[in-house]
C-alpha cells in the first residue's frame, strides 16, 4: 500500500461512507482500479485497510456534531436531559447491528460477499431511492428550523431504525441509505434523519472497525501492520477520510434540505452496471 493509494482510498471512503451510495461497492471498484486486487493474497490486507480508514469518517462526525456529542456526554453526567435521551436512542438503535453483526459476520462474508448479492443490493437500492424520491422531496417543505425532531422520536422508533440498519449488513446496501430512510419513515425531516444516521454511525462504524481489527491482527499484529504497508498509509488514509467525509456530510445536509434522493438512485444504478462489468468482464474478486 503506497501513500498515493492510501490517499485515493481515503477520499473514496470519506465521500461515500455517509452518502446513500454504498462505500463497499466504491471501495471494491477503486481497489481494483488501483491494482490492489491483482494478487488475491493481498485481499485480506486491503479489506482491513478499508475498515481502518472508517476511523476518519468517525472523526468527521465527532467534529461536525461536537455539540450533539457533548450534549450526550453531559446527559450521562445528569446535566442535559435531551442529550441523555438522544444517547439512549442511539444506543437502542445500535443494539440490533451490534448483536447480529457479531453473530453473522462470518456467514455474511461467506455468503453475501459475492457478485450477485452485491449487485442486487446496489441496483435494488438505487431503484428504491428513485421510487421514493418524489415522496422524500415533498418532505423538505416541512418546517424544521430550530425544531428538535429527535425529541419526538420514540425509543421503539429508534429501535426500528436500528433494525433497518441491520439490512445494510448486506454488502452494497448502504448503512446511510437504510438509516436515513428509516428516520424519514418514522417522522424525522430529511435533514434530521441524516443527522441521526451520522450519529448512529459513531458506535456502529467504531464497533465494526475494532471488531475487524481484533480479528485480523490477533495472531500476529506486527505482520498485520506490515501487510498494510506499515503504520503510515493507514494514518494518511484516516486523515484524508476525515476531511473528505466532513465535506461530503456538509454537502449531503445541504442537498437534503433542497431536494430528494434521485441523484443517489441513478448513481447506484450506474455503479451497479460498472460493478457488473468489473466482476463479470474482468474477474474482480470481492
Amino acid at each position: 500500500m503506497t501513500i498515493l493509494q492510501a490517499i485515493i482510498l481515503g477520499v473514496v471512503e470519506g465521500i461515500t461512507e455517509y452518502l446513500p451510495v454504498s462505500s463497499t461497492g466504491h471501495l471494491i471498484i477503486t481497489s481494483w482500479l488501483l491494482g490492489l486486487l491483482d494478487d488475491p493474497a493481498r485481499k485480506p490486507a486491503i479489506d482491513s485497510f478499508n475498515v481502518i480508514i472508517q476511523g476518519g469518517a468517525i472523526l468527521a462526525v465527532v467534529g461536525l456534531y461536537w455539540k450533539r456529542v457533548q450534549g450526550m456526554a453531559r446527559g450521562l453526567l445528569g446535566k442535559d436531559k435531551n442529550g441523555l435521551a438522544l444517547f439512549f436512542k442511539i444506543v437502542v438503535a445500535f443494539l440490533p447491528a451490534a448483536v447480529l453483526g457479531v453473530l453473522f459476520d462470518d456467514w455474511i462474508e461467506a455468503r453475501l460477499f459475492q457478485p450477485i448479492p452485491v449487485l442486487m443490493a446496489l441496483g435494488g437500492g438505487g431503484v428504491i431511492l428513485l421510487i421514493l424520491s418524489p415522496w422524500i422531496k415533498t418532505l423538505v417543505k416541512r418546517e424544521d428550523g430550530e425544531r428538535d425532531d429527535f425529541a419526538q422520536l420514540t425509543m421503539l422508533q429508534a429501535f426500528a431504525i436500528g433494525c433497518m440498519q441491520v439490512i445494510a449488513m448486506w454488502p452494497g446496501t448502504s448503512r446511510s441509505m437504510m438509516t436515513i430512510l428509516g428516520g424519514i419513515i418514522f417522522g424525522l425531516s430529511p435533514r434530521r434523519a441524516a443527522e441521526f444516521s451520522f450519529l448512529l454511525g459513531l458506535p456502529t462504524l467504531g464497533g465494526a472497525c475494532l471488531y475487524k481489527l481484533a480479528k485480523a491482527g490477533r495472531d500476529d499484529p506486527a505482520a498485520f501492520i506490515a501487510s498494510l504497508g506499515g503504520p503510515i498509509p493507514p494514518a494518511v488514509g484516516i486523515v484524508v477520510a476525515a476531511f473528505s467525509a466532513a465535506l461530503a456530510i456538509k454537502w449531503l445536509v445541504g442537498y437534503l434540505s433542497k431536494g430528494g434522493m434521485a441523484i443517489f438512485g441513478w448513481w447506484r444504478v450506474a455503479l451497479a452496471a460498472a460493478f457488473a462489468v468489473a466482476v463479470f468482464a474482468f474477474g474482480v474478486e470481492l
